[in-house]
């Protein structure tokens, strides 16, 4: 077998055209046709790939062979048609710019391909062409991208083939599958040998029913009714092939989605269209944060607001029509631009001052979902917090009755716990943010989950229904530090009503578990040495920005040493609140400097809960581990001098409460 691995240096070596023409549009392209679902990071995207996915194909195909039933003509088709199966992915400019001259529609590379072989190769086959263009059709139909009749151009090649039809299909739908993944070969196998015998038999009706083919193309996590799956039925799955949907459109509720793809099927032309490609919009939704692929949360938060609202000030839906298929993408304004690139080159510098920035526009233009929009590190931050699942395993264990309500589910791992440890009970996880939401729900679906989401907040009211257990988890120090009051933020009295009405929630004998920051006692003060100038200049921006501890007098002094060492002293409870949010690092501070941490000593909880006449099982204050290893880089403070961290509270409804 040709080495095209070395051959391909060759040509780069001596910028020459071989004869293997398929070789040289692969190696001398800057064009990047890359699905971005497939890689980990933007940036390390080098142009090869297109070219090394080919050349994992050929080796496959060459490994395999022999496990066919296959003559040497019809192998050698094969690999024919996978050299040129991805030759429209290629090309330098001049070269593209001829192909689209020529009608080839560049948008749809399996088409394209198959025309550009055609008038490439002097002996072109039918069957050949044929092959490249449904050479992904068998992972495009499990996929729910394509309906089965667009595999109909199939029928020549059984035609051609006859008895050797299904093989060669087969094989070449391994070689596709199997180069992008192996696993995801051996989980789909058994479908893709299903549908090929139903072609083999001419057998081209629909495998998948309409809700079906919807989860396959948008995910298990797209909550799709009955509405929705009719208007993929009757205006979509009927009419058009899709491209690279799936991964475009999942950062989208579903909701979204519909949005979208009703002012698609409103396009003026759309019975001149057969392809919608979603390929724009993937390329531009996705960036790297911290040297991995994520969403451009900045872009997605402006989009949403547009499909909220309708407006096209901001933002707008640009479809694209080339030949027979129609691009989706979203443009911005100047304003909104300059905006997002002002968001990820503040975002990549790390000054605190631009991190502050980004909120404060966002909010400011309306383009946050709510108050607790984390924006770029939402998922970060609700991993986080499910990194913490060891300390919360402990509560878990508090927990009695049939239903169990989780306050504050955050990134999901105590409904997660509860769940597995009490399969038999209700789990309920209630939170006020709409983006925790919409993830909980994501993770809830795509996991198969069986606990459930309620929007509530126990400052406004109990709830509906008495219940056994309520869980408060690292949440009461956000209710204190978050709700507005006539007296403002930082309020005890949010915190005291919100337990009340957890506590009127309660069935007799249920009970309130807390896990959560505790207040040190007394006015002492602590000094800490801090051993960078990052963290100097993060504490001076703590004490400027932070608001809470209204009834503590600080006592700042900062000693700056000529060794780069700064001695900072404060109130105990100021520099315990300034080192558990340094913790969380600078790309937090924006959010993080809101909150105070420590509400309540364990004194006050234990106070509290005896007016309201509970029981108190357990009232416990102790320093989260973690914390002192994470800090000791920057931070330089015995451990024994450490204050307390969390608290656990346990109390009881008596009968008579």
């Amino acid at each position: 077998m040709t080495d095209y691995k070395k051959l391909a240096e060759a040509m780069l070596q001596n910028d020459y055209k071989h004869q293997e023409k398929w070789l040289y549009y692969l190696t001398f392209t800057n064009a990047q046709v890359i699905n971005r679902e497939r890689v980990e990071a933007i940036g390390s995207i080098s142009g090869t790939e297109t070219r090394d996915y080919v050349f994992r194909t050929l080796d496959i195909l060459e490994s395999q062979k022999a496990a066919y039933c296959l003559c040497e003509a019809t192998i050698e088709r094969v690999a024919t048609a996978l050299k040129w199966a991805e030759t429209a992915k290629g090309g330098n400019d001049e070269v593209r710019q001829q192909w689209y001259k020529k009608g080839y529609n560049l948008a749809v590379h399996n088409e394209a391909s198959a025309d550009i072989y055609k008038e490439e190769v002097a002996e072109a086959e039918d069957v050949v062409y044929e092959l490249i263009k449904n050479h992904g059709f068998i992972g495009q139909c499990i996929r729910g991208e394509v309906s089965v009749r667009d595999g109909e151009g199939l029928k020549k090649v059984k035609a051609f083939l006859q008895e050797e039809f299904t093989d060669t299909l087969l094989l070449l739908t391994e070689c596709v599958i199997k180069a992008v993944s192996r696993e995801l070969w051996l989980d789909v196998r058994p479908q893709v040998e299903m549908l090929v015998r139903r072609l083999d038999l001419d057998d081209y009706s629909e495998i998948y029913r309409g809700e079906e083919r919807l989860k396959k193309l948008l995910g298990n996590f797209k909550e799709a009714g009955a509405q929705e799956v009719s208007f993929f039925e009757q205006n979509i799955f009927t009419k058009f092939q899709l491209w690279y949907i799936g991964f475009s459109l999942e950062p989208f509720s579903m909701e979204q989605v519909m949005s979208i793809m009703e002012k698609v099927v409103a396009y003026p032309k759309l019975a001149e269209i057969r392809h919608l490609n979603f390929k724009p919009l993937e390329d531009g939704l996705y960036y790297d944060y911290e040297d991995r692929k994520h969403v451009n949360v900045y872009k997605l938060r402006i989009i949403e607001k547009y499909l909220k609202d309708n407006s096209v000030e901001n933002v707008r839906l640009l479809l694209t029509q080339r030949g027979d298929t129609l691009c989706i993408d979203f443009v911005f304004s100047k304003v909104c631009q300059k905006l997002i690139d002002f968001c990820v080159e503040a975002e990549r510098s790390g000054l605190l001052t631009f991190e502050k920035s980004i909120s404060v526009l966002y909010e400011m233009f309306g383009f946050m979902r709510d108050e607790f929009d984390r924006l770029n590190n939402e998922s970060k931050y609700l991993a986080t917090m499910n990194d913490a699942a060891d300390s919360k395993k402990s509560i878990a264990d508090e927990v009695v009755g049939n239903i169990i309500v989780d306050v504050g589910s955050g990134g999901g791992v105590m409904l997660d716990l509860l769940e597995k440890k009490y399969p038999e009970k209700e789990v309920i996880g209630t939170d006020i943010s709409t983006n925790v939401l919409l993830e909980l729900n994501d993770k809830k679906a795509r996991e198969g989950h069986h606990w459930n989401t309620l929007k509530h907040n126990f400052v406004d009211g109990p709830l509906e229904k008495k219940v056994d257990t309520v869980i408060f988890s690292s949440i009461l120090h956000e209710i204190y530090s978050y709700t507005d009051t006539e007296e403002g933020k930082f309020n005890i009295a949010s915190v005291e009503k919100a337990l009340r009405n957890a506590y009127d929630s309660l069935s007799s004998g249920g009970r309130i578990v807390i896990r959560d920051g505790v207040k040190t006692e007394g006015d002492d003060t602590l000094s800490v040495t801090l051993k960078t100038p990052e963290a100097l200049t993060f504490f001076k921006n703590y004490i400027h920005d932070f608001k809470g501890l209204k009834d503590v007098e600080w006592k700042i002094s900062i000693e700056e040493k000529e060794d780069g060492l700064a001695r900072v002293t404060g109130d105990v409870n100021l520099v315990r609140e300034f080192l558990f949010t340094y913790t969380w690092g600078t790309e937090s501070y924006s959010h993080e400097i809101h909150e105070q941490f420590g509400y309540y000593t364990i004194g006050e909880f234990k106070a509290f809960f005896e007016s309201l006449g509970a029981k108190i099982l357990k009232a416990k204050e102790f320093l989260e581990d973690g914390y002192y290893d994470h800090l000791s880089e920057t931070v330089e403070l015995p451990k024994s001098e450490y204050p307390c961290s969390n608290c656990i509270v346990v109390v009881e409804k008596t009968f008579k409460s």
